[in-house]
């Protein structure tokens, strides 16, 4: 997960200036006697790239609660009292939990094993009950759930086990009979005698007792298997056909200590994700602080990662500890004892996959129940490591003892968390020089940048390492979003001989426990919904083709005026003070002076913080809040210089000075001392969603006085930081609303022809396959929606129309509707 900075993602909804009506959901009809708008014109006799089978994928990172609440099917939240305040600083042992009498969790040497550190003490006579996810645990009328817990109740118990809500008994109560002879494992099933979204587990003993491991589980999970995955959600993702499945990170790879879990490292629980803790007995395995804010039972762990990728026909693709952290953290661990053992962890991760059951991880995998290997072939090692020398000397380690031993496994490397600047550029050359087979790219960005975008690979080195695109979003889950990633992704396709592998990030978000946004799927406890943007990539995932059929259409003009706008003054996260603002027109017009020895009349204050004037500057002295805009000036200023001396007074990180101010959502700002300030970078803002288009290295000191001066000509912006130039860059970029790609499906031998219109108006197309002999009908597979549309539990406003079209010729016109996806499916003769 693209981790470079703490901002807080919101579910704002995001607009581009260029999609602004609604479309019709079926396609409109030919106007073969009217003039068209674009011109799409196929080479049939070319042979463009070859697009693999695992072209798309999906990266699930237990983040958002998508795995424990989520994939995981237990209902019972913090089932063996592990929950702890290194998780989260609200958690106690006890939360999700009530008491009705006397219990006490303990950790001591009487616990079930030493790796579940943690178990209850309930006193005679008394009732603990869990609360479960969201409003509750969620059963179903008629269906069956199966009850376990590990007790200990010397001289024996009766445990009685109720699953109920407000209204009464959800279903019968059961007794179970407890021995006394020390731990064991003690069962009961219960059938549902209606549905409920609200139910609690209570378990009282009759006599004294120690319990652990507290389950309910659905009998009814994906493909019914025990320990299994919550149906629904698997659903979806099968439903994709996804060509891969990374996990399980992100950021929960490469935070957090990179020792074990065990009595010789202090039983540390804010670890990196290490699959041997997640593998045997659930009981038996480790916990752990999930770097997003809660706890991570281990359920879910590697096991049942490969067989769900098994199950839904993907290949597997887990990513490893590096042993430099990243997300913020930013730390090279030097321990070469601690590095050797991580590569034989990984080393052993590729037996526990691909060896034969006489081998020693070959066994374990078999002795969990699948003996044959799981063909392992691609593995990445780390995760967006903002210090690229230090983790490509790691990483070279790793690659070459996998190679050593398995040379037929693809070793991933990555090149950060950005698409651009010196992390970036650095670790593209480091991966280039030693010829790494492939690179792990990240970006979240603005529908505004995915527009300007489609070409990014097109100039990429065909010789060089491949490109797997392993997370990648625009800010928003409503339909423009998904457009733009659409009009993207027909680039990705283009240039399927450099981009390899494609994955959509986040997957899931329980709309409950949200710590990121945009996700592909939204969820509660029980109910789950597609956003717009996993039609766009369920569309693009069933309709992928074999190969490129070369094609070229003609573009949108492009009507660019000089950049426009009002200054602006922020923070985020930090104090600062501002003084002797000025803003002088190119012919040297004073626009706007303040020294801030009167008022602040000028301004107007649109975000957050807390701005006062004292001492004759201009200060914002809340270190909490994240964006503390004041603007002041016309809307309709160009070609102007800004100058402002600021100074940081406290908090982690710089300043943000803001030029090009339309309104709240549409700026441009450097971004001075950000990403806890280790980066300063010029960001743009299009409708909320940012994108950067200059980066580098550097911080701010506090106390310190700084003279900002931000030249704006035309399209062009030139940033001098204590009269020294920093950087500049153009503005030039055409976000182009048509794009298409075509491919041929080489078992049926259709040419799938995909146009995304993301204008707002309808696109007549002519459209010449290049003499090719084809049937008159199509198949139309058609996404179109307001842009601002949304998918909700209770409303599913952008989803897929097929319909037949009847005017298919070699050459022939189709009219695609505005704001639209297009897919059509034509047969050759």
């Amino acid at each position: 997960m693209s981790r470079s900075t703490t901002r807080t993602r919101r579910r704002a909804g995001l607009t581009v200036t260029a999609l602004l009506t609604a479309a019709t959901l079926l396609p409109a009809p030919a106007q073969a006697d009217t003039a068209t708008d674009y011109a799409l014109t196929v080479d049939p006799t070319a042979r463009g790239a070859r697009i693999d089978d695992s072209m798309y994928g999906v990266f699930f990172e237990d983040i958002n609660r998508a795995a424990d609440g989520g994939l995981y099917a237990e209902l019972v939240q913090n089932r063996s009292f592990e929950y702890s305040t290194v998780d989260n600083r609200s958690y106690t042992p006890l939360t999700s939990w009530t008491v009705d009498g006397a219990a006490q969790v303990l950790d001591d040497a009487g616990r079930l094993n030493d790796r579940n550190r943690n178990y209850l003490s309930l006193g005679a006579g008394s009732t603990v009950t869990n609360s479960g996810y969201n409003t509750g645990v969620r059963v179903e009328q008629g269906k069956k759930y199966d009850f376990s817990v590990w007790v200990r109740a010397e001289g024996g118990s009766t445990l009685t086990v109720r699953l109920q809500d407000a209204d009464g008994a959800l279903a019968t109560a059961r007794e179970v009979a407890v021995g006394g002879n020390g731990w064991a494992r003690y069962r009961a099933t219960f059938t549902a005698a209606r549905s409920s979204s609200a139910g609690r587990l209570s378990v009282g003993s009759s006599a004294a007792a120690a319990l652990d491991m507290v389950s309910l589980f659905p009998r009814d999970t994906y493909r019914n298997e025990p320990n299994g995955l919550r149906k629904d959600l698997a659903e979806k993702i099968a439903a994709l056909h996804p060509g891969f499945v990374r996990f399980p990170g992100g950021c929960l790879v490469n935070t957090g200590s990179m020792q074990d879990y065990s009595e010789d490292s202090g039983w540390q629980r804010a670890r990196s994700y290490q699959w041997k803790d997640t593998i045997g007995p659930v009981e038996e395995r480790a916990v752990n602080s999930n770097v997003w804010g809660y706890n991570q039972s281990y359920g879910l762990g590697y096991y049942e990662y490969f067989r769900f990728a098994e199950d839904v026909g993907a290949m597997p693709l887990p990513v490893v500890p590096a042993l430099v952290t990243g997300c913020g953290q930013n730390r090279a661990v030097v321990d070469d004892a601690l590095l050797k053992r991580h590569i034989q962890d990984t080393l052993d991760l590729i037996e526990f996959a691909n060896g034969p059951v006489t081998s020693t991880w070959g066994r374990k995998r078999a002795r969990m129940g699948h003996p044959q290997p799981f063909r392992l072939t691609h593995l990445e090692v780390g995760n967006e490591e903002n210090l690229p020398v230090e983790f490509f000397a790691r990483f070279e380690q790793f690659r070459a003892a996998i190679a050593a031993k398995y040379p037929d496994i693809t070793v991933i490397s990555n090149s950060g968390p950005d698409d651009a600047g010196s992390t970036f550029d650095t670790a593209w050359q480091l991966n280039r020089d030693a010829g790494v087979a492939m690179v792990d790219e990240h970006y979240y960005n603005s529908p505004q940048w995915f527009l300007q975008n489609n070409d990014r690979y097109d100039a990429y080195d065909r010789g060089g390492p491949k490109v797997f695109l392993g997370e990648y979003a625009s800010w928003g889950n409503a339909f423009k979003n998904g457009l733009a990633e659409a009009a993207f992704m027909t680039g990705l396709e283009r240039n399927a001989d450099v981009v390899k592998l494609a994955s959509y990030a986040p997957l899931f978000a329980n709309e409950d426990y949200v710590q990121w946004s945009p996700d592909l799927v939204w969820f509660n406890n029980h109910a789950s919904w597609n956003s717009a943007n996993y039609e766009v990539q369920k569309l693009f995932m069933t309709n992928v083709g074999d190969r490129v059929v070369p094609s070229t259409a003609t573009g949108t003009p492009s009507l660019q005026g000089p950049i426009t706008g009002a200054v602006g003054l922020s923070t985020w996260a930090t104090g600062a003070a501002y003084d002797d603002v000025q803003v002088t027109g190119a012919d040297g017009e004073t626009l706007l002076s303040d020294d801030f020895s009167g008022d602040a009349a000028q301004w107007t204050h649109t975000g957050g913080g807390s701005w006062s004037l004292q001492d004759g500057r201009y200060v914002q002295t809340d270190t909490a809040a994240e964006n503390t805009m004041v603007s002041a000036g016309d809307t309709g200023w160009h070609d102007y210089d800004l100058k402002v001396k600021a100074t940081k007074t406290s908090g982690k990180e710089g300043f943000l000075f803001a030029f090009g101010v339309k309104d709240t959502g549409n700026y441009y700002w450097w971004n001075l001392g950000g990403w806890n300030n280790t980066r300063s970078a010029v960001e743009q803002a299009v409708d909320g969603g940012k994108s950067t288009l200059i980066s580098k290295a550097g911080s701010v000191e506090t106390g310190r006085a700084y003279d900002i001066e931000v030249k704006v000509r035309g399209r062009q912006v030139t940033l001098y930081l204590d009269g020294q130039e920093w950087g500049s860059f153009t503005d030039d970029k055409p976000a182009e609303p048509f794009r298409q790609v075509v491919t041929r499906d080489q078992k049926t031998g259709d040419l799938i022809v995909k146009v995304v219109n993301a204008g707002s108006a309808e696109a007549r197309t002519a459209i010449d396959l290049g003499g090719a002999e084809v049937a008159s009908r199509a198949k139309v597979t058609t996404l179109a929606a307001a842009p601002d549309a949304v998918n909700t539990e209770t409303t599913t406003a952008v989803a897929p129309v097929t319909s037949t079209f009847t005017g298919v010729a070699a050459k022939f016109t189709y009219t695609f509707p505005a704001n639209s996806i297009t897919f059509l499916r034509i047969r050759r003769r």
